[in-house]
């Protein structure tokens, strides 16, 4: 058997960032809320708009909702094929396939300026796309690290996701200023294809009988005692066909429900949120992409983050202390919005992305731990279901406020689903295998 390295080999780095780089074109999912700002049809007081131009309908609230959390179910089912293709071919090919159905989905979103457009663009082959690129890089990046680096390591990769937000969002509204909405789709489909098939020849697995270096060995007087030393981490390599008979795998896809929609819910309303509260800083209403771009900075640092805290205090800690904090922000959100203080609420919109971002790099290493790296493309994609489920609140959230006329009961139950998230994180602990 092959002994494990000292060191790190370059490689591995490379194909980390390789995926980081792949993943801040996919997150184009985070700046949506820029698009829906100039695709609703009524402005804050609730008046009807001007006719639109380009030739585009304007859409209502929950419409306007519509392709994001379409993109975001079809996201999810598309990681368990994806997955799949990445353990059987590898990650460049997923790489490649997803960048050009994420291309191809730009194009068409902008091209035919209509919901049907919006919907089968953006929608479907968008969220093709990014299920497929998306199920690459992780695992790839995974295999070439030990059990102690897998936070990391997967808050780094998945951090570009969360991260794309921040160019893309001020991006995206300097192009729709230039060449309208439908300019803007193309330019980025096609500038993100050229950038995701690049990449993707970038990533690799490690070569055969490649062993990770360990981490460092535990303390003395621990192992003097004799007692068996429990651990979070399986030594077994889980099929999904085992995986999927254990209670602990439904737990794990709950929790990414429960963690997602809080963070989708955010996210698809970001814009709006910072108009709503700051409808007297005429800037901040006409440049409220800059929550968006913010919440996609605090998003990528939270992934990398809690990634690093998971390492050091535990996966259940990390994602007890990100949704029992971000809940409370939640319970506040609307009178912190009523208020109109911008300060006060980019810090509960920064906890409520830091916790959601954090989310998506916990869920692949509890994956990795549970049911082992190896298979990890394809188990994982079946966990991620999970965040596919959390569309409902993004979606619940637009009919609360064509409803209501607010969002504050949207929040509301956003926050009880979180600590729900917390009881359920806390009773569940990896499963044993026959063979352990």
């Amino acid at each position: 058997m092959a002994q494990p390295l000292e060191k790190v080999p370059g490689k591995a780095w490379v194909v980390t960032f390789a995926g980081t780089a792949i993943n801040l074109c996919l997150g184009i999912l985070y700046a949506w809320s820029v698009w829906t700002k100039s695709l609703i049809n009524v402005d804050l007081a609730g008046q009807p708009l001007p006719a639109p131009n380009e030739g585009w309908t304007y859409l209502t609230n929950a419409e306007a909702a519509t392709p994001f959390s379409l993109c975001v179910v079809i996201f999810a089912l598309l990681m368990i094929p994806g997955g799949r293709i990445q353990d059987k071919f590898g990650p460049k090919v997923g790489a490649t396939v997803g960048g050009l159905f994420l291309a191809a989905g730009c194009i068409i979103s902008g091209l035919a300026k209509s919901y049907g457009g919006l919907i089968f663009g953006f929608g479907i082959l968008g969220g093709i796309g990014m299920g497929i690129g998306y199920a690459a890089p992780t695992p790839a990046a995974l295999r070439w690290f030990g059990p102690h680096k897998r936070g990391l390591i997967a808050g780094l990769v998945v951090g570009g996701y969360g991260g794309a937000a921040l160019y893309i969002s001020p991006l995206a509204r300097y192009l729709i200023d230039a060449y309208g909405l439908t300019g803007s789709f193309v330019i980025l489909g096609i500038f993100f294809a050229v950038v995701v098939i690049i990449a993707g020849q970038l990533l690799a697995w490690p070569p055969a009988g490649y062993v990770p270096p360990a981490a460092k060995p535990a303390s003395p007087t621990k192992e003097m005692t004799g007692a068996p030393v429990k651990t979070a981490v399986t030594a077994i390599d889980w099929v999904a066909q085992d995986m999927v008979k254990t209670w602990q795998f439904y737990a794990l896809v709950f929790m990414f429900i429960l963690t997602t929609q809080s963070g989708l819910l955010i996210i698809a309303n970001a814009a709006k949120i910072l108009a709503v509260a700051a409808k007297d800083v005429p800037f901040l209403v006409a440049n409220a992409w800059i929550l968006v771009s913010f919440g996609g900075l605090v998003n990528a640092f939270g992934r990398v983050g809690t990634g690093m805290y998971s390492d050091k205090i535990g996966r259940t800690n990390a994602y007890t202390l990100n949704c029992a904090v971000s809940a409370l922000c939640l319970f506040l959100l609307p009178s912190i919005i009523a208020s109109g203080n911008v300060f006060v609420l980019f810090l509960a919109v920064g906890i409520a992305y830091w916790q959601y971002g954090g989310g998506l790099a916990l869920m692949p290493s509890f994956t990795a731990d549970f049911f082992g790296p190896k298979n990890l493309g394809f188990n994982y994609g079946l966990v991620f279901i999970g965040w596919g489920l959390g569309f409902f609140m993004a979606r619940l959230g637009g009919t609360i406020q064509d409803v209501t006329g607010s969002m504050n009961y949207a929040f509301y139950i956003s926050g009880v689903l979180l600590i729900v998230g917390v009881l359920l994180a806390r009773a569940t602990k990896r499963p044993m295998a026959l063979n352990e």
